[in-house]
């Protein structure tokens, strides 16, 4: 009895064990299924606007307005920052036209997902915030974004409505908004982001150009013409646009763009030297050596004092007196195979003559042998048989 007793404990005492290891991995189980649910949930709050995780939005706050649309003029306002809470970027009420890349890529992407009064986080990676070049701040250093770094917005849209047509804004209007996006261009040239520089000028000269109409006439609100020192302003600003463009068309190797783009300026500018320089590098770039010479030199006259025009012409110089040298010495080397081959063609006649006279000499030596022998051989069968 006592054994089996001891038995029974013992086969007890195990059961007892075992439940509580399967209660101790059933609460582990469940605590790693309500983790796991968190972690799905959490990845469910967020909007994978890209669908590779590059670009995601959770909404904060829901909004109840519409939601904007390219081209149109949104309020926001939006803090950036960095993972160990950096504050990089803070803008309050400020004015964004959609798709016109004037704040960075990710951030403009996401607007568009925004209804009015919705606040929203967007997490930014490098690529569609300031990528490898990072963005340095020299007015506030602490601001500074390093390179490869993602940046998390909070972000609020406080209004949105559609542009008005180019030619109900005023002269005063759309050389403001103009230039915004010409500044704007410039800043995509200094980080070498030649198709975002590019899309900010064309945009830029949709508003700087008059023959768009209404910037030469009376608006409806009764604002008079602009004078011709306004307009002779509007075309200096035009200008510099044109020139800009065509430095980030050469950049991407877009050169006939890039000739169309310089000769706007020379048709109204034909002593602009910047202008003068840059069809001379664009020339230079598709070949034609002594035609950026040309406007290289005409650009060094103007501007005596332009170091890089005056260093350009040099190098194109050489360059020019090069390309004649390797010219001339191909020239001499296929001349010099022409004479050998008119030589050769010479010689070769006069050998074969040589050696047709031998073989006809041959000949009539052979023939006159064999006739002396026959000769021979008939007179003495004639003087044996007769």
């Amino acid at each position: 009895m006592d054994a089996e007793k001891s038995s029974s404990s013992s086969f007890e005492d195990l059961s007892n064990i075992n439940e509580q290891e399967r209660a101790e991995m059933n609460s582990s189980t469940g605590q790693q299924q309500q983790q796991e649910a968190g972690t799905k949930n959490q990845k469910e709050e967020y909007m994978d606007i890209l669908g590779n995780g590059t670009l995601l939005k959770k909404v904060l706050k829901e909004g109840q307005g519409e939601r904007p649309e390219s081209r149109d003029i949104a309020i926001v306002n939006f803090t950036g920052r960095l993972d160990d809470g950096t504050v990089v970027e803070e803008e309050q009420n400020c004015v964004v036209q959609i798709d016109d890349v004037e704040v960075v890529q990710g951030l403009d992407m996401a607007l568009k997902l925004m209804n009015v009064g919705e606040q929203a986080e967007v997490i930014v990676s490098s690529r569609f915030a300031y990528g490898e070049q990072g963005l340095k701040n020299e007015d506030h250093p602490e601001r500074t974004v390093p390179p490869n770094e993602k940046i998390t917005y909070t972000v609020e849209l406080v209004s949105t409505k559609e542009e008005t047509d180019l030619e109900s804004k005023t002269y005063t209007a759309r050389k403001e908004i103009g230039n915004k996006k010409r500044l704007r261009g410039n800043f995509w040239m200094k980080r070498q982001e030649y198709n975002l520089a590019i899309q900010s000028y064309r945009r830029a000269l949709e508003y700087l150009d008059e023959s768009e109409g209404g910037i030469t006439n009376p608006t409806e609100s009764g604002n008079m013409e602009p004078t011709n020192a306004e307009l002779q302003e509007l075309l200096e600003d035009r200008m510099k646009v044109y020139n800009n463009l065509a430095l980030a068309q050469l950049k991407i190797a877009a050169y006939d763009a890039a000739l169309k783009s310089v000769d706007h300026v020379l048709q109204c500018q034909p002593n602009n030297a910047k202008a003068l320089f840059r069809k001379g590098k664009i020339l230079d770039a598709k070949g034609d050596t002594e035609g950026a010479i040309s406007f290289l030199q005409k650009a060094a006259t103007i501007d005596e004092d332009d170091k890089l025009i005056q260093s350009e012409l040099s190098k194109l110089i050489l360059k020019s007196k090069r390309e004649a040298r390797n010219e001339k010495d191909l020239y001499q080397k296929m001349l010099g195979q022409a004479q050998k081959l008119e030589q050769k063609s010479k010689t070769t006649p006069a050998t074969q003559n040589r050696e047709t006279s031998k073989f006809k000499l041959w000949g009539y030596l052979m023939g006159s042998i064999l006739i002396g022998v026959a000769g021979v051989a008939i007179y003495r069968y004639n003087n044996r048989y007769f």
